[in-house]
């Protein structure tokens, strides 16, 4: 019988346990050993914006198993098998003794870890923006359990009255709506022109941001904080370069983090384009002994093929499971990823898969693009809300290249569906052969996503001439010679419109007896609330003779501006 095999795994979060754990399954007599260099392992770290917010009240919950297990060294040796050691931080490498070399950090020892298999599961580190006063008292991030708990203590004094967020990133946004359901005034400063920049395409971030304005928060784009300000050591204000001053009395930075690659980089491994550990498919480092998961490392994307750093929970744990079945001596792989990610923020879901349309055309894609605003369950059913979906295809190949939606319905089962056809290799046409489950409480007999996917053949075909909610507001405030035709009822026009004499209200089911009120000769834009209407109009006065006819895509439900238009 030969000796059993060694395998030792650095860093206890998310993608490390889930490696040994897998091993531990896959190879029942193998030595395993995780080092964490903190107190706390396997914990979820998404969760702590639901902490921060009082969803949740035990903390512990955030590192205890579904039925109740606290994931600690009694957890892991005890059903798992596996020795864990907290507070022990690896310190070097020796990959021709293969050997990993680490210290106590309570008592300061220094241990050796002889390996057969090394998995290196470092993750990442915020990214600490190099502004004045950053180190005053009150300036947090959240990356770690310990920021969360440093936060909620200061909440619950009761002094924190209005937070500055320094990043509209995911972590951001989220720890925004987090502070705003604790009561707490929030504002939003963003470098970039949008918020969520890596993830939604401007005309979905637009309608986000509107709709977080809307509900109380102040977002400053294109905009940066240069210094943090206080008094007595603590934060007393935030200044802008665009918009000055800001009283606050606590900072929260989120702008993006950096995967952990010291150890790895120090031990001579190769260190890939964007940063982050390379691996092949089979999650191997450039040493075949060595593998590495998680947020240390870079992806490959399922549609471009090019590197990209995608540091998500949802990868961690599904690099995890292949690297546990690969050090035990499997062939499993990870083909590459679609940047799927979906979010909760101000009670208005959202989500995106795969290519925007900004990143398609810039990574050369000639792209159609559809934007549909639709019910995720029937009219009827008490439960449905709005949504829009805007489905992004290759214009030469009709491959789906991606998906954005936002709505307070179910926007991320039609993210899935999406996602599961592009990794598939779907086209268009696949779109409509897709057997999705239709009943009243769940969705609408024709999904809106497979409506976006209508959309886009009837604007192959000539049937739908669109125009974005962007390229409208900016004909008017132009002053363009065009006409804005409303198709609502009287009593809806009135309750909410675009104040603009170009506009004209003709109901639909009116609209093939007045329609010599409408000039000809001109541009016309056809609207109403979620466009299907206006769709239906176009068609009419394009059957009419009218030649030079859009409707308003996704409907005024797209509209994230002011109803009031000032012209340039």
């Amino acid at each position: 019988m030969g000796e059993k095999q060694r395998i030792v795994v650095i860093g206890g979060v998310a993608a490390g346990p889930k490696a040994a754990a897998r091993a531990r399954r896959c190879n029942p007599d193998a030595e395993i050993v995780i080092l964490e260099r903190g107190k706390m392992t396997s914990y979820a770290g998404c969760g702590l914006p639901f902490f921060i917010s009082g969803m949740i009240h035990d903390f512990s919950e955030l590192y205890k198993t579904s039925y109740g297990m606290p994931r600690d060294e009694n957890y892991f040796g005890k059903e798992k098998n596996i020795k864990l050691y907290t507070r022990t931080e690896a310190v070097s490498i020796d990959r021709n003794a293969k050997v990993v070399k680490a210290v106590n950090l309570e008592t300061g020892e220094e241990l050796n870890f002889p390996y057969d298999k090394l998995v290196l599961a470092t993750g990442a580190v915020p990214f600490i923006p190099p502004i004045e006063g950053i180190d005053l008292e009150g300036v947090y991030q959240l990356n770690h359990p310990d920021d969360a708990l440093k936060i909620q203590k200061a909440l619950d004094t009761g002094e924190i009255e209005h937070a500055v967020i320094v990043g509209a990133g995911l972590i951001g946004m989220e720890t925004a709506d987090a502070l705003f359901n604790r009561m707490v005034e929030v504002t939003i400063v963003e470098f970039q022109n949008q918020v969520l920049p890596g993830m939604l395409d401007p005309d979905i971030a637009a309608k986000l941001q509107r709709h977080m304005y809307e509900e109380g928060a102040t977002i400053y784009t294109g905009d940066k904080v240069v210094r943090i300000e206080g008094k007595d050591g603590k934060v007393t204000r935030v200044v802008t370069e665009k918009h000055g001053l800001i009283e606050c009395q606590m900072v929260i930075t989120a702008v993006g983090v950096r995967p952990n690659v010291k150890l790895a980089k120090e031990a001579g491994l190769e260190i890939g384009e964007t940063g982050a550990i390379s691996v092949n498919e089979y999650m191997q480092t450039s040493d075949p002994d060595i593998y590495a998961c998680g947020d240390c490392v870079e992806s490959v994307h399922m549609i471009t093929g090019k590197k990209v750093y995608a540091p998500m929970a949802t990868y961690a744990n599904r690099h995890g499971r292949v690297v546990g079945d690969n050090v035990t001596g499997g062939k499993s792989t990870v083909k590459g990823i679609l940047g799927t990610g979906v979010a909760e923020i101000f009670e208005m879901n959202i989500g995106r898969t795969g290519l925007g349309e900004v990143q398609a055309k810039n990574l050369g894609y000639d792209v159609i693009t559809a934007i549909v605003s639709d019910l995720d369950r029937t009219h009827y059913h008490p439960a449905h809300k709005l949504i829009q979906i805007k489905l992004i295809v290759d214009a030469n190949t009709k491959r789906i290249l991606g998906a954005q939606a936002i709505g307070q319905g179910d926007v991320v089962k039609r993210i899935d569906v999406v996602a599961s056809a592009i990794s598939l290799g779907a086209k268009l046409e696949d779109m409509f052969n897709i057997d999705l489950g239709y009943a009243p409480p769940f969705s609408t007999p024709i999904d809106p996503i497979i409506g976006a996917a209508s959309v886009i053949s009837n604007k192959e075909k000539g049937l739908a001439v669109t125009i974005t909610a962007q390229e409208l507001k900016e004909k008017l405030e132009r002053g363009d010679d065009i006409v804005l035709l409303d198709v609502r009822t009287a009593e809806q026009f009135k309750t909410k419109h675009i104040k603009d004499e170009r506009v004209i209200q003709i109901a639909l089911s009116d609209l093939r007896d007045q329609v010599d009120k409408i000039p000809k000769g001109k541009e016309i834009v056809t609207i109403c609330p979620m466009g299907k209407r206006a769709y239906e109009a176009s068609r009419i006065l394009q059957g009419a003779g009218f030649e030079d006819v859009k409707f308003l895509e996704g409907g005024l439900n797209m509209w994230a501006y002011d109803l009031e238009i000032k012209k340039k």
